[in-house]
């Protein structure tokens, strides 16, 4: 996206940011209970993979990344018809 060099960077704490990223990137591939499966290392390494992203790995912590994938979770549904 051309845009994306103009857009804010997302840092640890974006969690709906980084969720509708997420969700951007892999769409309706992962259903809620599928979300809430995602091993920690998995969904850091694709936290970090974001455009924009501007945290490092050093700064991820349990709570962040659960927080992430309730946001996730949210964003999925909000996207179910």
């Amino acid at each position: 996206m051309a845009n994306e060099k103009f857009e804010l960077p997302i840092h640890w704490n974006d969690y709906e940011d980084i969720a509708m990223g997420l969700y951007e990137k892999f769409g309706d591939d992962f259903s809620e209970s599928k979300i809430y499966r995602i091993r920690f290392t998995e969904l850091l390494e694709w936290v970090l993979s974001l455009p924009n992203f501007a945290g490092t790995r050093e700064e991820s912590n349990e709570g962040h990344l659960e927080q992430i994938q309730s946001a996730w979770v949210y964003e999925w549904r909000d996207n179910q018809d």
